[in-house]
């Protein structure tokens, strides 16, 4: 069973920048993919970035160029940098895991199996 846990989360003024990590243990197997998404208050869960167990990455249009998404296999983590943020950017970011390689690794919510519970992101003006 895979387990994950975010942190690195925090208030930060437009501009500015902050990494997320996404600890995860249990077994993964050699395919895989991992995202980030993000929740802000009323509204839907929106899918940020993800990575697939080969290395290749992708973004929703909004953060292309901001933030980057990568992992470290010897640390079964996955991190996100997010550069330039905005306080549209504001949002709880949750990890999660997909038993599936996806090309590209755009996944939606319905194929992640295991969720983080969620790192608060707050972006002042």
């Amino acid at each position: 069973e895979v387990q994950l846990v975010e942190s690195g989360g925090g208030t930060v003024q437009s501009g500015g920048s902050l990494r997320l990590s996404c600890a995860a243990s249990g077994y993964f197997g050699s395919l895989w993919s991992m995202g980030w998404f993000r929740q802000a208050p009323e509204k839907e869960r929106e899918w940020v970035a993800g990575i697939e167990s080969r290395g290749g990455t992708s973004y929703e249009d909004s953060v292309k160029g901001r933030f980057t998404i990568s992992q470290d296999s010897a640390k079964n983590s996955v991190y996100l940098q997010m550069n330039s943020l905005k306080p549209d950017d504001t949002a709880m970011y949750y990890c999660a895991h997909d038993p599936f390689r996806r090309i590209p690794p755009r996944l939606v919510p319905g194929s992640a199996t295991t969720w983080g519970q969620g790192t608060q992101v707050i972006v002042s003006t």
